[in-house]
């Protein structure tokens, strides 16, 4: 072997493998969302993202690391999503009724199998896990604050009674969306959560 070639191969073997971030850990969301954290495996991780695991370990340090970055990624497109589907209407009722439906589509089928990972890691790491607490708080902080928003708009433009609390409302709204990940674990129907969405709603008659 020539020193140019010795030199290359060190080079190729030092060299961090590259992969497409968002990628891999969308493949990671779906491991922690259908297993949980504590029964989700790196070699389970490693297989669904199909990486290395030096690769995983460089890039994450751990099973900790893979999850907190895969519940960012989780967050900024879930967030992404709801925002595409709330700008297709107008009103602040036409809105809260789009999140609604929005938490519906999720929670039924295969994707409300698989369930949230906010409320997942709410249940299993949020006690004993600062940094894992501090990202759910954030979230539920941030969709209530959206409902607030959403719940307020519409009383000023008339499409929700003005008499209601609307803090109050925004929280109970935050509770219903969350219940229904739960719930939508179990199997149930588009048409059962959409049901529910419709009748969430009275809260703003």
């Amino acid at each position: 072997m020539t020193s140019a070639t010795l030199e290359s191969t060190t080079k190729s073997r030092g060299r961090p493998r590259e992969f497409d971030m968002d990628a891999a850990l969308d493949k990671a969301l779906g491991v922690f969302s259908e297993r949980g954290y504590h029964a989700a495996s790196i070699s389970e991780l490693t297989d669904a993202m199909d990486l290395a695991a030096g690769s995983v370990y460089k890039a994450f340090g751990d099973k900790r690391g893979i999850f907190l970055a895969a519940f960012d990624r989780y967050r900024t497109v879930r967030r992404s999503l709801l925002e595409a589907e709330l700008a297709k209407v107008g009103t602040g009722r036409e809105k809260v009724e789009a999140l609604l439906n929005f938490y519906a589509f999720y929670s039924h089928g295969d994707a409300g199998r698989r369930g949230c990972l906010v409320v997942g890691s709410a249940n299993e790491l949020a006690t004993f896990d600062k940094d894992a607490a501090d990202r759910v708080a954030a979230v539920f902080a941030a969709n209530e604050g959206l409902l607030l928003d959403l719940i307020r708009a519409g009383q000023a433009d008339g499409s929700i009674a003005a008499a209601i609390d609307s803090a109050v409302a925004a929280r109970a709204l935050l509770c219903l969306t969350k219940g229904m990940r739960v719930v939508g674990k179990t199997g149930r129907t588009y048409d059962d959560m959409a049901a529910v969405a419709e009748i969430a709603t009275k809260i703003l008659d």
